[in-house]
């Protein structure tokens, strides 16, 4: 008995059904993510595997492989990857935390669509913000820490 639920159990990670009462917002998923100041809504749908962020080809947004890396992530993971469209809208921050606020986004987005995802999401750490913001500068400082040159005379 205990293994015909684990064999469905997997099966279901392999083919997740998609609810449809879970749809939100026009047959899309959705998801927010944030990473320091960047703040990333992401919008997914079964599908052929198209990745957009603020309208261009991911490759063409995230120019760096380890900003790729970060938005595929939950994607390898899930074995979501060439299943669904991913359509971000990304804006401040700088490239990594962008890239790091869709990772989130499209986590958080994917256990909307299919909550068995959760777990493998959570082990790999996908679903966690990062907490780590930028110190604000204090007066009478250069910078949040650092105090001015010292100058004798």
């Amino acid at each position: 008995m205990a293994e015909q639920n684990k064999s469905a159990v997997e099966d279901k990670q392999d083919n997740p059904v998609y609810d449809s009462t879970r749809k939100q917002h026009g047959g899309y998923f959705w998801g927010t993510g944030r990473r320091k100041t960047a703040v990333a809504r992401v919008r997914i749908k079964p599908g052929t595997g198209r990745i957009e962020i603020n309208g261009k080809v991911y490759t063409e947004y995230m120019l760096m492989n380890r900003q790729r890396e970060d938005v595929l992530g939950p994607l390898k993971v899930t074995n979501m990857l060439g299943k669904i469209d991913v359509f971000c809208n990304v804006k401040g921050g700088g490239a990594f935390s962008q890239a790091g606020a869709v990772r989130l986004g499209l986590s958080r987005a994917l256990v909307v669509m299919d909550n068995v995802l959760h777990a493998r999401l959570r082990e790999a750490g996908f679903l966690t913000r990062d907490p780590r913001m930028a110190e604000r500068k204090k007066y009478g400082r250069r910078g949040a820490r650092r105090g001015f040159q010292f100058s004798k005379r």
